[in-house]
């Protein structure tokens, strides 16, 4: 198995889930999204506490206006 077939297996199994349990996908979905969030914070909190870590997420973000960025202030 490929992983463009693995991938749509995964997406098939969340769309039964989805259709079969209508009142608990949604707080099943957010609690992985908000780890996801979380998870992001928790990377740039270290990355920034390293040695030239700001300008290390400054390329990897390829981030041009730092000023939108409260990190980075």
């Amino acid at each position: 198995m490929n992983h463009r077939q693995s991938h749509q297996e995964q997406v098939e199994r969340w769309a039964r889930f989805v259709k079969d349990n209508p009142q608990q996908w949604q707080e099943i979905h957010t609690q992985f999204i908000n780890a996801l969030f979380d998870n992001h914070d928790q990377f740039l909190k270290k990355m920034l506490k390293t040695k030239d870590g700001k300008e290390k997420l400054i390329k990897l973000y390829n981030i041009k206006n730092k000023e939108g960025y409260d990190w980075l202030k």
